[in-house]
């Protein structure tokens, strides 16, 4: 039996007791009424009294609940952006929060919190349709039970608003949440509808033609929920397996799509019939799609940022975080099959440690494992190979490639990362990809004739610029072989030989290096004139320059704003639970004087700069404001100075859930200073805005307790 989807059409009503949600288009069925100020959901059969349309909204976001007050996240407006076998996939354009309160209460950290949500969700590429699972790869949801509700089917990881929708999924159960409910009653399906889930990530979708057939090219990146964060702030492994900046790219060709907007029916040279060349031509709607993986070394490790260009790198010893590792390739191996390990950091520099804890981490999973090195006068490791021996070990679907990427196609030499591709050639051939036939009759029933039985996950420093051009390269590849499968293209042509398809090709790997990037990094990817032209250009390379001193700025000054919101949507962090003195959150709480330090810089920089460019008359004595500009221009190299020593005191951390690495080095930095003969004196040992005077009666109650 088919499920209810969710509700297209929704309109909100309004009273000073209650917001009200019902389907114009359905109604017959309940409204969903959220009380104020309480939060309390319930269903309502019937038409409620007392209120009055407010708008219309394309869905309910969630419910999130700050420091004073709930709020109900609402999608005012969503943009279409293309039909996926006849689904319509829109994107999250505008969104609004709805208080419960009537009269709003405010404070410094409720606004802070709004704000940091706001831009957020602002900035942030969401996606979502009202009848196709955008959480889920094609392979993936031929394996769903239609039955399933909607939001159930959804992938947990790619499920964004998950958190947000707890309020209503524990409604839907019928039990309580954290914040508690007045009703406690049975499961309330008729909710379903209202339970909307929303992907992060990358979606374009393009009707073209390869060689003269028409067919849908689409191109999916789904970005994990779980350690989600910037590119500083969320690194290496959590202690539940998660990695930081885990995206899933799922690339996808449909055939005779004629519910999407196709150019006409599919047929390939000398016909195709049941998934087999030759016989007469079909019209059967194909789909072919692979999938690859992303993901940051599963270690614990860390950069902490310092000012400086290149950041402080932190590596804790590989084998604490072993059974982390465990749980992470243990879900990988589960959802993938076998994993090829690509990896491409640097095997000289800083970047080797975290190269030698990944192979060390690799070796302590899979145990006694064999490896075969091959060089050639490039550099002395063009890549490594590790096998796990003929002994099955728990591990043993997991494969490890090395490829030092920097080192093989520097001097532009970019038609060498090829390499990579000759020696992953075998085994990405060997595990497929996914193709699927709509049952005739019931476009919702796919008939699996293939599956993708392995998945390549790269990874380099940060998973961005070397990971897409390798992840585009393996792209290209395996759209040549399913063209060549279903007889569009011949043996020994590509799918590069087509211009205009080229074309799009690499403009919509381009876009998705660069969604990918803005989300971790703040800007756009590095290295995309290549995977847009084919080749280096200068205009690239001015552009990455441009992109890397923004990355700079933001992630030192700008990131931590960025991680706090990420860590409230995403539920890792609790308002509610954040106790006593959660008011001074964004309070700025270090001493005055390395507060004042950047103003005295600017002001010394101002003053220079005035007495430098300000016309003098003929007659005017100028040493002593020579002198002046001197003393400013010291006092200018001494700010600098200190702050360029003490960087970790200027960096903006993030202030809900501040990484130990971070706390670390700002009290290190702070210690000395405080030591500092002249400048110690002047900074003192309390922070700013920090007072114990209030805590004293939780310890006197604690002494009448015991």
């Amino acid at each position: 039996m088919a499920t209810a989807l969710p509700y297209r059409d929704i309109n909100v009503h309004s009273s000073p007791s209650h917001y009200a949600f019902s389907s114009p288009s359905s109604p017959s069925l309940p409204t969903l009424v959220v009380d104020r100020p309480s939060g309390d959901l319930r269903l309502h059969d019937g038409k409620l009294l007392g209120s009055k349309r407010v708008s219309s909204i394309a869905g309910i976001l969630g419910i999130i609940k700050l420091r004073l007050d709930k709020y109900v996240i609402v999608i005012t407006k969503a943009q279409p952006m293309g039909r996926i076998k006849g689904h319509m996939i829109y994107k999250v354009i505008t969104t609004e929060f709805l208080p419960l309160r009537e009269r709003p209460l405010h404070d410094h950290d409720e606004d802070t919190y709004l704000t940091l949500l706001k831009t957020l969700l602002k900035t942030s590429p969401l996606y979502f349709s009202y009848s196709f699972d955008v959480t889920n790869s094609f392979q993936r949801q031929a394996q769903t039970d239609s039955s399933t509700p909607f939001w159930k089917r959804a992938d947990d990881r790619f499920f964004w608003n998950k958190f947000v929708q707890t309020d209503l999924i524990d409604f839907r159960a019928g039990g309580g949440s954290s914040y508690g409910y007045r009703h406690s009653i049975g499961p309330q399906p008729a909710v379903d509808p209202y339970i909307l889930p929303v992907m992060y990530g990358m979606m374009e979708i393009k009707n073209t033609s390869i060689k003269g057939t028409p067919l849908t090219f689409i191109l999916i990146t789904r970005r994990s929920r779980h350690r989600a964060g910037t590119r500083y702030f969320s690194r290496g492994l959590d202690d539940n397996g998660n990695v930081s900046n885990f995206n899933e790219t799922e690339q996808i060709i449909i055939l005779n799509d004629h519910a999407s907007g196709g150019l006409g029916g599919f047929e390939g040279s000398g016909g195709y019939q049941n998934g087999k060349i030759g016989g007469s031509a079909g019209k059967e709607v194909q789909v072919l799609a692979y999938v690859q993986t992303r993901g940051s070394v599963p270690a614990y490790w860390a950069e902490v940022n310092t000012l400086k260009y290149t950041p402080k790198l932190q590596i804790r010893g590989v084998e604490s975080a072993t059974n982390a590792a465990k749980l992470h390739f243990a879900e990988q191996i589960r959802l993938y099959g076998d994993n090829w390990l690509v990896n491409l950091v640097n095997q000289k520099g800083r970047e080797k440690r975290v190269k030698e804890a990944y192979e060390q981490m690799f070796n302590l999973l899979v145990g006694t494992s064999s490896e075969k090195i091959e060089s050639d006068s490039a550099t002395d490791e063009k890549f490594r190979v590790v096998e796990p021996d003929e002994n099955k070990q728990a591990f043993d679907r997991l494969h490890y490639v090395y490829f030092d990427f920097h080192n093989e196609t520097k001097g532009l030499q970019w038609h060498r990362a090829k390499i990579l591709m000759q020696q992953i050639e075998g085994p990405v051939l060997k595990h497929g990809y996914f193709r699927g036939v709509d049952m005739p009759g019931d476009s919702a029933r796919v008939e699996v004739r293939r599956q993708q039985s392995a998945v390549v996950r790269t990874n380099c420093m940060d998973c961005l610029d070397r990971t897409n051009v390798v992840q585009s390269m393996l792209g290209r590849y395996i759209l040549s072989r399913m063209l060549i499968d279903v007889g569009i293209i011949k043996e020994g042509e590509n799918a590069e030989d087509d211009a205009a398809f080229e074309f799009l090709f690499r403009n919509m790997w381009a876009d998705n290096a660069d969604v990918v990037s803005k989300s971790y990094s703040g800007t756009g990817a590095l290295k995309t004139d290549f995977t847009r032209t084919g080749q280096r250009t200068k205009a690239g390379m001015l552009q990455d320059l441009n992109n890397s001193i923004t990355r700079y700025v933001k992630n030192n000054f700008m990131d931590g704003p960025r991680q706090d919101g990420f860590d409230l949507f995403l539920g890792t962090y609790l308002p509610s639970d954040s106790g006593i003195g959660s008011m001074l959150h964004f309070v700025d709480r270090r001493p005055l004087f390395i507060q004042s330090i950047p103003y005295i810089l600017a002001a010394s920089i101002f003053f220079v700069l005035v007495g430098s460019l300000t016309r003098r008359a003929p007659d005017a004595t100028v040493w002593p404001l020579r002198v002046l500009m001197l003393i400013f221009l010291g006092v200018a190299a001494a700010s600098l100075n200190f702050i360029w020593s003490h960087g970790t005191l200027y960096v903006n951390w993030p202030k809900l859930n501040t990484p130990p690495w971070g706390i670390e080095g700002y009290q290190d930095a702070l210690t000395h200073v405080q030591q500092n003969p002249v400048i110690g004196p002047l900074v003192g040992r309390h922070e700013r805005g920090k007072s114990d005077a209030r805590l004293g009666f939780l310890e006197e109650g604690k002494k009448r307790i015991e």
